[in-house]
C-alpha cells in the first residue's frame, strides 16, 4: 500500500471511532489530591497493612469483611459480591493515606475514596515495622464523581492465613486480564489490559489466540471484526482473512489499542509484571500450533534467563487442536493446558486440566491429577455463591474468572 492510502486509512479510523458508553469513568480526585504530597511505602510496610479487616462503618454497603492485598502497583481491597478498591497509599511523617475509587464489577457502581491510619492507630507502626497490627483504617466513600461522604471505616482483624498467604492457587482473569463487556478502562486481550489486570487481584491470565492470514499468531477473542471490540474501522469479517499488516494498520480495539501480536504479549507478561500463568486458548485453524509453539518456547526461555517463575500453557479446548498438537515433533513435551477428558490429558501428556466449571468440583479426578504431578484449574467461574463454594469444597490449583476480585476474597480470607 502506498504511504498516502495507509495515512488516508488512518485518518478513517480516527473520524469512524466507535463513541459508545464503553467505560464505567473511573472518579478523580483532581489536581488538589495530597497523594502528591506523600511518599511511598517500603514493602515490609506494605506487608504489614494485608490482611482480612472488619467493615465498622459502611458494612451495609460493602459488607461485614474485606481483604486487603497489595498488588504490583496499588493496594486493592475486596469483599465478597464484587465491590472492589484500587487505591495509591503513601504517607506523611507517621501518616498512611489511601486515595482512589472503589467500583462494583457486577454494575456499572462506582465512586471515590479517601481513608487515612492516623499515627497512633497504626500508622507508625505500618512505617517503623514494629509492634503489633493493630490499624484502623478511617475515611470515606462517594458515588459517582461526588465528593466522598459516606462514612467508610476498617479494623484489622487477622493476617491471612498460611493456607491462603503459601499455596501457589491462581486466579486467572479472562481474555488477558478482564472483558471489554464490563466496561474497563482498558480493551480486553491488549498490552493495557494485561498492565492493568493486576489492580484486580490477577495471579494469571487466559489470552484467545489467533493467526493472520500471512501466520502471525496474535490475541483477540471473536471470530470477526466487530464494533463490541474494535473502534468503526474499514475491516470487516473474519480477522483471519487479514495479513498482520492490514490488522496493525486499520484495526484498533475499543479503547484505542492495537491489536499485540502473542509475542509482544507474552514478552511484556514477562518483562513488565509480576503474573504467573499464561494460558493460551486456541482459537486459531490447524496449522496454528506450529506457529504457537516456537513463540511459547522462547517465551519460556527469556522467563528463565529473568528468574521469573511463570507457566505458559497451549490450551486444548477441542479435539481438533488436539489432533492438531499430536502432529508436533516430540508433542508430550510441550506443556499445555487441556480441556477434554483426563484420557485426552494422559495422551498428549498434559500439565494442566481445566474442566469446565459446571462439572462440578471433581475432587476425585482433581486429586488422581496431583498425584500425577499435574494442576487442575476450572473455568469460567464468574458467580460468587459458586466461586466461594469452589474454593471451600475443592481443591483445584485456580480458577479461571471475569471476576478476579472475588476470587481473590474467598482465596485470601480462608
Amino acid at each position: 500500500m502506498k504511504p498516502n492510502l495507509i495515512a488516508l486509512a488512518i485518518l478513517l479510523i480516527a473520524l469512524c471511532g466507535c463513541s459508545k458508553d464503553t467505560t464505567v469513568p473511573i472518579p478523580s480526585a483532581g489536581p488538589n489530591s495530597i497523594m502528591e504530597e506523600t511518599h511511598p511505602l517500603n514493602n515490609a510496610s506494605k506487608i504489614m497493612m494485608e490482611g482480612v479487616y472488619k467493615v465498622a462503618s459502611g458494612a451495609d454497603f460493602f459488607g461485614d469483611y474485606v481483604i486487603v492485598k497489595w498488588n504490583r502497583t496499588n493496594l486493592s481491597i475486596s469483599n465478597k459480591d464484587g465491590k472492589h478498591f484500587i487505591l495509591d497509599v503513601g504517607h506523611l511523617d507517621t501518616v498512611v493515606f489511601l486515595q482512589g475509587y472503589w467500583r462494583n464489577g457486577y454494575s456499572d457502581g462506582t465512586g471515590l475514596v479517601q481513608m487515612y491510619i492516623p499515627r497512633n492507630e497504626g500508622g507508625t507502626r505500618i512505617l517503623t515495622g514494629q509492634g503489633d497490627q493493630k490499624i484502623a483504617i478511617y475515611g470515606a466513600y462517594g458515588k459517582e464523581e461526588a465528593l466522598p461522604d459516606q462514612a467508610f471505616e476498617l479494623e484489622y482483624l487477622r493476617p491471612f492465613s498460611d493456607i491462603a498467604k503459601n499455596s501457589n492457587f491462581y486466579i486467572l482473569a479472562h481474555r488477558a486480564g478482564g472483558r471489554t463487556s464490563d466496561k474497563l478502562p482498558v480493551s480486553e486481550n491488549s498490552i493495557a489490559m494485561i498492565n492493568y489486570t493486576e489492580k484486580l487481584g490477577s495471579t494469571g491470565i487466559e489470552v484467545d489466540v489467533r493467526m493472520s492470514k500471512d501466520g502471525v499468531p496474535y490475541i483477540y477473542h471473536d471470530g470477526d471484526l466487530n464494533t463490541r471490540l474494535t473502534q468503526k474501522g474499514p475491516l470487516a469479517g473474519p480477522s483471519e482473512n487479514y495479513t498482520w499488516a492490514q490488522l496493525t494498520t486499520f484495526v484498533r480495539l475499543i479503547h484505542g489499542e492495537m491489536i499485540p501480536t502473542l509475542e509482544e504479549a507474552l514478552n511484556f507478561t514477562i518483562d513488565s509484571t509480576l503474573l504467573r500463568f499464561v494460558y493460551l486458548d486456541m482459537k486459531g485453524d490447524v496449522g496454528t500450533m506450529a506457529k504457537v509453539i516456537p513463540i511459547q518456547k522462547l517465551a519460556l526461555e527469556r522467563a528463565q534467563k529473568k528468574g521469573r517463575d511463570i507457566k505458559i500453557v497451549v490450551g486444548i479446548p477441542s479435539t481438533d487442536v488436539l489432533n492438531d498438537l499430536m502432529t508436533y515433533p516430540n508433542y508430550t513435551s510441550i506443556p499445555s493446558l487441556c480441556e477434554l477428558s483426563v484420557d485426552d490429558v494422559h495422551a498428549v501428556n498434559s500439565m494442566v486440566w481445566a474442566p469446565r466449571w459446571t462439572l462440578g468440583t471433581q475432587n476425585e479426578l482433581v486429586q488422581q491429577m496431583h498425584s500425577e504431578g499435574r494442576l487442575a484449574v476450572c473455568w469460567t467461574i464468574d458467580q460468587p455463591s459458586w466461586i466461594k463454594d469452589y474454593l471451600e469444597n475443592g481443591i483445584f490449583d485456580g480458577l479461571l474468572t471475569n471476576f478476579p476480585y472475588v476470587v481473590a476474597y474467598y482465596h485470601y480470607i480462608q
